[in-house]
């Protein structure tokens, strides 16, 4: 007994103050209330979870918590202390930090420059760096998360996923900025690291929990539940509640976060009719050669949904970008219904009826600045024209029925793009092909990434809608169980070769296991 009365908290002692607590926050946009008086607490030594579809309003309240975003009502207290967060600076110094999902990483610096950067201490002196010192207060950041990037190594030669952990690297720089214990947030940490790199990114997660405050944002509910403490939901930019982790199921969480069950059936069940494997293929890819790959062949007939998998590094990211026009080949020959295929830049495979969803969207996939109208019609610019004259109701008419059609969450069409949930971008790049009308051949590389349940289920439908249409799809899947799910067939690279390919019929799929088997 009087063991237990001494592990009992005195009533007497005040708990500590939050390491971090949102009250009443509110931030409108043109046409959309982003926070609508959000209340959050992130204690002492934990990881809270943060769940919502897309759109709502997870982004814009991670903005504000780090300087990006400044409020219109609402306060923000660290620590027992109401604070107005000015700048990314300001949050340092507060002790907040943040791994952006869409990278912040300068292109043109060594992986060393962008770690330190603003708190090169050492590293600099009088003005001039001091390379080894740089180089070994990076290495100490990248010991923590075991990675073996080379700290002098410029941040655009590395990969996505080894520019993501820079970026973890990069916040944990933190750890020596401030006195207090920090509250780092991580945005959509593992949307590109395999299986491997994201135990060593939970493992460093649990580490930060001994002395630190954690704010873990994932789409992929089972990681949050994994790693979290508890869970809080988002819906509508209000908050709905929260959970212990321990107590929940991604159905209770998916439920919270629109108000139905999540199911896993909007994978593709072979509902339409399964390809003519004895017809002729609409695309023959044979003996194709890069800089990463070697001797690809591959088969895809018109409306069937082909993935590739296979690890970082196994090719198959520069395979898709090469059918694009968008990567050099030195060998091979690619055909398209029967005729050799232009592989010399991404207009002409736009011209002859390719279309190409890419991975890194904000830089790759739209022009952030442009309305979701011209976004949408980019690609083809007889869509809005009349001869060599935009027609501004021309446009507007086929906009607003694909927008209507697809249930794209926008105040207008004239919306900039950016300001845009990461969900319905998405729409709005997949609608570009389709607003087309004339693509044969649909390349698609992580079209779910960094996408809510219920924003996936919409790209697996559209993507359904055009293998039915008889598009041939190669999908580069965001996971195993999505390939597998979606797929018809399925190609393993390897070392940069095509390896092994696997049926994948409704009724008959294969396991994760079974893949994992011919990508090692």
């Amino acid at each position: 007994m009087t063991t237990n009365l001494q592990t009992q908290p005195d009533p007497r002692v005040p708990a500590p103050a939050p390491a971090l607590e949102v009250r009443s926050l509110v931030k409108h946009y043109p046409g959309v209330k982003a926070l609508d008086g959000v209340d959050l607490v992130v204690r002492q030594h934990e990881v809270l979870g943060l769940a919502g579809e897309n759109g709502a309003g997870k982004s814009t309240l991670l903005k504000a918590l780090v300087g990006l975003v400044r409020p219109d009502g609402g306060e923000i207290w660290v620590r027992g202390e109401k604070v107005r967060l000015r700048s990314v600076v300001d949050a340092a110094d507060h002790g907040i930090g943040m791994v952006f999902q869409e990278q912040s990483l300068v292109p043109n610096l060594t992986a060393a420059e962008n770690i330190v950067l603003g708190s090169e201490g050492p590293g600099v002196r009088r003005g001039i760096y001091r390379w080894s010192t740089m180089r070994r207060l990076a290495q100490e950041q990248l010991d923590k998360i075991g990675s073996h990037i080379d700290p002098l190594a410029r941040t655009d030669t590395l990969t996505f996923a080894d520019r993501q952990m820079v970026e973890i690297a990069k916040v944990l720089r933190i750890e020596e900025r401030t006195s207090h214990p920090p509250v780092i947030i991580l945005d959509e940490p593992t949307s590109v690291l395999e299986s491997k790199e994201i135990e060593t990114l939970f493992t460093q997660v649990r580490r930060l929990r001994e002395f630190a405050s954690v704010v873990f944002v994932s789409h992929r509910l089972d990681e949050v539940l994994d790693v979290c403490d508890r869970v809080a939901v988002l819906r509508g930019g209000r908050s709905v509640g929260e959970v212990p982790a321990a107590d929940a199921a991604p159905a209770d969480l998916h439920r919270m976060m629109i108000g139905s069950t999540g199911s896993d059936d909007h994978y593709h069940g072979g509902a339409g009719e399964r390809p003519d494997e004895a017809s002729r293929p609409r695309l023959v890819v044979r003996g194709l050669s890069g800089k990463s790959f070697r001797d690809v062949d591959l088969d895809v007939h018109a409306g069937e949904i082909v993935g590739i998998v296979g690890v970082h590094g196994s090719g198959r990211e520069d395979v898709c970008r090469a059918l694009f026009g968008a990567e050099p080949t030195t060998a091979g020959e690619v055909v398209l219904d029967g005729e050799k295929l232009d592989l010399s830049g991404t207009r002409a495979a736009c011209a002859a009826g390719v279309g190409y969803v890419p991975a890194e969207r904000k830089t790759e996939g739209m022009v952030g600045p442009m309305s979701v109208a011209d976004n949408m019609t980019l690609t083809k610019q007889q869509s809005r024209c009349t001869g060599p004259l935009v027609r501004p109701r021309k446009q507007a008419t086929l906009v607003d029925r694909w927008i209507e059609r697809l249930s794209i969450r926008t105040p207008h069409r004239g919306t900039a793009i950016q300001s845009l949930s990461g969900g319905n971008q998405q729409k709005v790049v997949l609608a570009r092909w389709l607003v087309a009308g004339d693509v044969r051949l649909l390349l698609l590389d992580h079209p779910t990434r960094g996408l809510d349940v219920g924003a996936r289920s919409e790209v697996y439908r559209l993507m359904r809608e055009l293998a039915d249409s008889g598009v041939a799809t190669v999908l580069l899947a965001d996971s195993l169980e999505e390939a597998i799910g979606m797929s018809d067939r399925i190609i393993v690279m390897s070392d940069g070769r095509a390896t092994t390919q696997v049926a994948a019929p409704a009724g008959g799929k294969p396991t994760p296991l079974d893949l994992v088997k011919e990508m090692v």
